[in-house]
Order: C-alpha cells, then structure tokens, then sequence
C-alpha cells in the first residue's frame, strides 16, 4: 500500500461487487504497483481533446455574399460581352487616323501632334511598307531626357529623325514600346489578354490588303476608348460594387510624387526610368495637388526652347489651357460601378485614390481595371 495514500470507497449496486481498499478507483496520485508495472492513467479531461492528428485547422471559405455573387456575375458578363465583340466594333462611326512617317523628323512629328490634338500616332516604313511601331510621348520624353545626359549633342536636335529613336532607346537602357498589333475581325477578348502580356497601352488595328498584298493600319484603339465601350453597352458594370479596398485594385506603394517646386527635368528622368505617364503634385504633407502629365512635357517642346525645361512644375501647370479637363479622383470606398459612371461621361486616363483629407493614398490605372476585368478569379476557372 502507498503509505499515507488516501481511497475513495464508493457505493455500487447490490449485483456488482463492492470497491474496496485493495481495488481503489484510478486517480492522479502514483499507483502502488511494484516497479516496472506502473498503470497508465488516464484523466477525464484527455478523453475530451482531441488527438494530436485531429487538430489540423480545416480551412474555411469565407461566407458567399450577394455582392460577391453580384462582382462575379458582373465581371462575366463583361468577359462574355467582349467574346462576342471584334476589335472593329470599338471604333467610333466616323474618325481620323494620322499616320506618320519614320523619315520624318522628331520636330516635324511634334508640330504635327500638336496641331492635330492627339498624343500619339502610328508609325509607317514607307520604304518597306510596313508597320513600324507607335509613337507616343514617352518617345518624347526619353529625346529630353537623351539630351539632358548629352547636352553636347543639342545642337542637332532638330535632325532627329524618328527612325533614330531606337538608337535613342538603346543609349539610355529603356524598354522600347510594345509594337504589338492585332486584326480589326480579331475578338476583342483575345486582343485584349494579347494587350496585358504585352505591357501595350494601345492596340494598332493592322488588316491585310489583299489588292496591294501588303498590310494597312486601320486604326488604334487605346484603354480609355476600351473601357468606355464596355461603360456603354454592359450593363451589368452597374453591379460591380465591391470596394476598390476590398479587391485590392491600384498601386499604392513606392508612388513616384513631385512638388510644385521639382523642375521638369526631374520629373522626366523619373518617367522614363520608371516607365510611367503621370506624377502626382503633393504637399510635404501628402496632401494632393495636382498630376503633372507627359503630355504636359509636349507644351514645353513646342516652343522649341529645351532650357524652358528648367522650368519648375508649378509653373508649367499654371500654363496649361484653361480647357485641361483637371484631375480625377475616388476613395477606397468607390467600386467599379461608379468609375464605370465617370469613364462613360469624361476622358479619363487614371484617377488619384485619396482619403476625404485628399491625401493621396494610391493611384488606378486603366491598365489595373482592364487587368481586373479580364484576370480577376480566372486561375480559379481558366488558367489561361
């Protein structure tokens, strides 16, 4: 017996034999057993957890909601839409295409930019007669940011030819734009994934004429011109309502920002290198301003004074036409519904996402809401 060992005796029906002293119920104390034949005891609370190998946390899927329901059959109906639609379809009834040669010069392209209110243009080898890429600002951009490295070399500026730009490229370490193109008759679905692997903002329109047996671009279709087709004939954009906060869409870290006071060389060193079209103006507090834009570059070069590029951004902003359609903006709040809205109304070309203080929190691209509609929830359904 274990000395000083205390034995609950407890009571039992009269067909069962009593517990007694030499057969105590199990507790936790050490068992009087000789050495070498120790019980296993077992407490009331082990039979209540669970085993080791039962503890596995099963993942759970989080509750189906109607505006889950309601985002994923508006982003279907929009993929739907575009299957059935060929990129022919987006052009408008009645447009102009400008054209531009590769022997022209960069002056000459520039002038004929401005005139013609546009930013960008198709480019054509008449010496192959082919296709030869697009021309946009950011060419633009990488000739100042060029001659700003080799100021030496200013003095043949107006020599430049468009077919140089390539050499322009390779000097500085840039990407050079994307070339690719697609067929009017090509769905617009399959141009547009071709549009995201590509990195392209803009899909030339390039068809075969079979008379010449050579290839024609027909016209270029850009994201904004995109995006507001779909505003106007998909309804179902109206229930894309999940926040921009809850899908995660836009880019809110390492924002490239200025201030009124950096000069426009600055800011175009920080474009080209980063390969981006825009820069929001802020306070040292954060707080929003303005957008200083590539297009904005284009007003200084017109004036053929590369020394105006000096200038600080404030006072090239102040110099804007007074018709420059500003800056707009959302919240974290807003979902694609109501951006939907602003697309079908105004030429929008991004928006600031800023908090009710106006301080910028991040920025939305149309190539994060083209990027969106088309991949979102597809590696669930459709890896490709």
């Amino acid at each position: 017996m274990v000395e000083n060992a205390e034995v609950t005796q407890t009571p039992s029906p009269s067909n069962e034999p009593s517990t007694s002293a030499n057969h105590p119920l199990p507790s936790t104390a050490h068992a009087a057993h000789p050495q070498g034949h120790e019980s296993i005891f077992v407490r009331p609370s082990d039979l209540l957890r669970p085993k080791a190998a039962s503890r596995t946390t099963v993942p759970t899927t989080p509750p189906d909601r109607p505006i889950d329901r309601d985002q994923r059959a508006g982003l279907k109906a929009i993929r739907d839409f575009l299957r059935i639609r060929n990129c022919y379809d987006v052009l408008p009834l009645s447009f102009r295409l400008i054209e531009l040669d590769v022997g022209l010069t960069v002056k000459e392209s520039l002038n004929i930019l401005v005139q013609c209110g546009i930013v960008s243009a198709p480019l054509w080898d008449s010496s192959t007669s082919t296709y030869a890429g697009l021309l946009t600002v950011n060419d633009y951009l990488n000739v100042v940011r060029y001659y700003n490295l080799h100021a030496d070399k200013l003095k043949d500026v107006d020599k430049l030819l468009l077919s140089d730009l390539k050499d322009v490229e390779k000097v500085l370490d840039v990407k050079p734009p994307e070339t690719v193109s697609a067929s009017p008759e090509a769905i617009l679905y399959d141009a547009l994934r071709q549009q995201l692997v590509s990195r392209a903002r803009r899909i030339p329109l390039v068809s075969y004429d079979s008379d010449t047996q050579r290839t024609m671009v027909t016209s270029v279709i850009t994201q904004y011109r995109i995006l507001k087709f779909i505003a106007m004939n998909v309804k179902e954009t109206e229930v894309l309502r999940k926040p921009l906060a809850m899908i995660k869409l836009g880019t809110y870290g390492n924002i490239v920002r200025c201030t009124m006071d950096t000069t426009v060389l600055d800011v175009v060193d920080e474009m080209v290198l980063k390969n981006i079209s825009s820069v929001p103006v802020v306070t040292t507090e954060g707080i929003l301003l303005n957008v200083f834009e590539a297009v904005d570059v284009i007003g200084i070069l017109k004036t053929g004074d590369y020394g105006n590029l000096t200038w600080t951004v404030g006072k090239v902003l102040s110099a804007r036409s007074p018709n420059h359609p500003g800056i707009y903006c959302c919240s974290l709040e807003d979902g694609l519904d109501t951006i939907f809205e602003t697309i079908k109304r105004s030429r929008v070309h991004r928006l600031m996402i800023v908090d009710d203080n106006n301080y910028l929190k991040g920025i939305l691209s149309l190539s994060d809401i083209l990027h969106y509609l088309l991949v979102e929830g597809q590696e669930e359904t459709n890896p490709t």
